[in-house]
C-alpha cells in the first residue's frame, strides 16, 4: 500500500480536530483503551456523547481552551492506503505550526464553517497552500447541519472559494459538504444531502492519485552517509547511502556529483543489501560509483543531462518562525537535506500580506509568522531546484547559529 500525508487547516472552531476524530472513529482506528480514556474526559459524557476533538488535542492547554495549538500527527490505514494526518492549529499566531505540518503534505483539507463561508484564515491557509505547492486541495464545508443542509449555501461557498483559487493559480479543488460531528459524508454518504452526488471524504483520500506527483524524470540523490566498512572482506567497498527524492537511477548511468562537479558512472545499486538494476523515488538506496572520487555527506548525485542549480546566492520565500526578528545582515545556518552551510541575509526584498497578496517593500525586519522574500548568500555552494518546479529539492530551513533552533522554512528559487 502507498502512503498519503495530508493536513487539515482552516479557521478556529471550524471543526478540524473533530473531523479527524470522526475519521479515526468511523474507520475503527482507535484503540479500546484510548476510546475509554476519551469517553471519561468528554464534556458531554453525561449524554453518552464523545468529544471527538480530544483524539488529537493532546496538550493540556488545548483541552482546557478547546483549541489546537501544536501540530498533532495521527496514523491510520484502511484496506487501500496508509495515512499520516497533521492537524494544524487555526489561530493566526500559530501560522508557523501550520507551515511546518504542510511542508511534507501531499494533500490539504481546508475546512470552512458553512455559517461563515470563506473567512480570513481560509484565505491565509489557502495562500500558504499555494506557496507550498501542495498538489491536492479539498475544501470541506463543515457544519452543514447548522444551515439545514442547504445546497444554496454550499454552492455559494464553492463559487467564492473557486474565484480565490483561480487568482492563486491553484490546480483542481474538490468540494465536499459534511457534518463532522455526526459523520455525514466522512466515511459514509449522507442521506441528509441527496443533492450532493460526489464522493465521501474517505473515498477521495483512498483514491486520490499521489504517484503522479512523484517526479521520475529528474534524478536527485542527496548523500546522507558514506559507507566505508574497511573490513577484510569489504576492503575496497565505498557506498553512498541516501534517499532518491526524485527521478530514476540505473546501473551504468553517467552521473555528476555536485557541487564539485565530479563525473563518474554508477557501478552498483543496492536496496536492502541486494544489488538491483535500477532504483527510483522515493526509495532509499546505496549507490557505488566506478571512480574513486571524494564524495561527502550533503553532496548530490544527479545525471549529467538534468542538473539543478548550484550557487552561493539566491532568492527564497520564507515563513519566519523565530521569536527574534529577521533583519538584513543576520547570519544563520541553512540546511537543505543533509547539507548544512553558513549564510547571511543580504536583503529583504518584500513582505507578503497573506490577506491581499500585496508585496510590502522597504521592510527593515521580519517578525514571527511573517512570509517574506529575501536574498541569501551562503559561504559554500548549495544545490537545489526551483521550489515551484521540483518541490522535494527546493525546500530548506534556517537555523539559529547559537540556539540551534529552526527559525524559518524556506522555498528556494
Amino acid at each position: 500500500m502507498d502512503l498519503l500525508r495530508f493536513i487539515t487547516a482552516g479557521s478556529v472552531d471550524d471543526g478540524k480536530s473533530t473531523l479527524i476524530g470522526r475519521l479515526l472513529y468511523d474507520t475503527g482506528s482507535i484503540k479500546v483503551d484510548q476510546l475509554q480514556a476519551i469517553k471519561k474526559q468528554s464534556k458531554n459524557k453525561g449524554e453518552g456523547e464523545i468529544d471527538l476533538a480530544l483524539f488529537t488535542d493532546g496538550l493540556r492547554a488545548e483541552r482546557e481552551q478547546g483549541i489546537t495549538i501544536d501540530v498533532a500527527y495521527k496514523y491510520f490505514s484502511t484496506g487501500k492506503r496508509k495515512f499520516i494526518i497533521a492537524d494544524a492549529p487555526g489561530h493566526i499566531q500559530y501560522t508557523r505550526n501550520m507551515v511546518t505540518g504542510a511542508s511534507n503534505s501531499e494533500l490539504i483539507i481546508i475546512l470552512v464553517d458553512a455559517r461563515n463561508g470563506v473567512a480570513e484564515q481560509t484565505r491565509r491557509h489557502t495562500i500558504i497552500a499555494s506557496l507550498l505547492k501542495i498538489p491536492h486541495v479539498v475544501v470541506a464545508v463543515n457544519k452543514m447541519d447548522m444551515v439545514n443542509y442547504s445546497e444554496t449555501v454550499f454552492t455559494g461557498i464553492v463559487a467564492d472559494y473557486s474565484l480565490m483559487a483561480r487568482q492563486l493559480g491553484l490546480g483542481e479543488v474538490t468540494f465536499i459538504p459534511l457534518n463532522s460531528l455526526d459523520g455525514d459524508n466522512i466515511v459514509t454518504a449522507s442521506a441528509k444531502m441527496p443533492w450532493y452526488t460526489g464522493v465521501t471524504l474517505l473515498d477521495f483520500l483512498e483514491n486520490v492519485n499521489v504517484v503522479e506527483d512523484i517526479n521520475f524524470t529528474e534524478p536527485r540523490f542527496p548523500v546522507q552517509y558514506v559507507i566505508r566498512p574497511q573490513s577484510e572482506d569489504l576492503h575496497d567497498y565505498r557506498g553512498y547511502a541516501g534517499k532518491i527524492i526524485s527521478g530514476t537511477y540505473k546501473k551504468g548511468d553517467r552521473v555528476v556529483v555536485l557541487p564539485d562537479e565530479l563525473y563518474s558512472e554508477i557501478d552498483v545499486i543496492e536496496i536492502n543489501g541486494e544489488e538491483v538494476a535500477e532504483a527510483f523515488a522515493p526509495q532509499s538506496a546505496v549507490l557505488r560509483l566506478k571512480d574513486d572520487i571524494d564524495i561527502a555527506r550533503g553532496d548530490v548525485i544527479v545525471t549529467h543531462d538534468k542538473q539543478p542549480v548550484t550557487t552561493r546566492e539566491f532568492e527564497t520565500t520564507l515563513c519566519w518562525m523565530g521569536s527574534k526578528p529577521l533583519a538584513e545582515g543576520n547570519k544563520y545556518l541553512l540546511q537543505l537535506h543533509s547539507r548544512v552551510v553558513r549564510c547571511v541575509i543580504k536583503e529583504i526584498l518584500y513582505k507578503l500580506d497573506v490577506n491581499t497578496l500585496e508585496k510590502q517593500t522597504n521592510i527593515s525586519s521580519i517578525g514571527l509568522n511573517d512570509i517574506a522574500r529575501v536574498l541569501v548568500k551562503t559561504a559554500d555552494p548549495v544545490v537545489f531546484d526551483n521550489y515551484s518546479e521540483l518541490r522535494v529539492n527546493g525546500g530548506a530551513i534556517l537555523i539559529d547559529e547559537t540556539a540551534y533552533t529552526t527559525v524559518a522554512g524556506c522555498m528556494l528559487g
